[in-house]
């Protein structure tokens, strides 16, 4: 592990953290993420740059806007440090190089698009749409690194075929949204990669319900985004697909 290159991925994910909090925050609103200037959502005010500091501005103000003193949501520094952590430990693994630099896409990808499937139930056509395109140009330049765009492509048909099946049969319980997110899963993650986000997904998503339905919080007929359990289900794949198939293949090999 290259301790500048963990230092340098932290930076970075600190920076493109705190501007995935003005697309999370503009994009459902249609408003453009690159201007007018960042401003307080509850009085408006332009903010100042030393209002934006990742995470330091957030401890000094005390978590509260400098002018009118409403309360920032901790999604901000959340998205902020989660996305610098994820930034880090893909560096610790790969270095910095054209891996880290599809898989840092990839995981800022999840990061909007689960942020913005909690609050407003939607997954953006233009975060799943630019996310291939941009991984694709990435898998371009770097002439198959780390895996081939054919197999890029096969994950993605895999992906979204799958989704759509289980969009179909569900009867409006899955969205479209669902089936490009899984299909954009499967461009980064390949096959069988994707297999394994997928049944993650579904199995982490399922315990959630469950213990929701226990606790009183949901309905049963009551609606939960599934964009995150997508998500948690393609970091589980990102980090341990190829151990878990192993452990998969063995039980096979060994089963009576």
């Amino acid at each position: 592990m290259d301790l500048l290159h963990v230092v340098i991925a932290v930076v970075t994910g600190l920076v493109l953290g705190s501007f995935y909090n003005v697309v999370i925050y503009r994009l459902p609103r249609r408003l453009s993420p690159l201007a007018p200037r960042s401003f307080c959502p509850s009085c408006e005010r332009t903010l100042e740059a030393r209002d934006l500091v990742p995470l330091l501005s957030y401890v000094v103000l005390g978590g509260r806007c400098r002018f009118c003193k409403s309360r920032i949501s901790v999604a901000y520094p959340l998205v902020e440090a989660g996305t610098a952590l994820g930034f880090a430990v893909l560096a610790a693994r790969s270095g910095l190089g054209w891996e880290w630099a599809f898989y840092a896409l990839f995981f800022s990808l999840l990061v909007m698009i689960s942020a913005i499937d909690l609050s407003h139930r939607v997954i953006p056509n233009v975060l799943t749409g630019s996310g291939v395109l941009g991984g694709a140009a990435l898998l371009l330049a770097s002439g198959g690194a780390p895996l081939s765009l054919q197999s890029a492509g096969l994950g993605l048909l895999v992906g979204g075929g799958t989704m759509l099946v289980i969009v179909l049969l569900s009867f409006g319980g899955m969205g479209a949204g669902d089936m490009k997110m899984a299909a954009l899963m499967g461009f980064y993650l390949g096959w069988p990669g994707v297999a394994v986000a997928l049944f993650a997904s579904f199995c982490i998503g399922a315990l959630v319900g469950l213990m929701l339905i226990i606790l009183r919080i949901k309905g049963r007929k009551d609606a939960i985004p599934f964009g995150p359990f997508l998500a948690l289900g393609s970091l589980i794949a990102l980090f341990w697909a190829e151990p878990l198939i192993d452990w998969y293949l063995g039980y096979l090999y060994l089963a009576p």
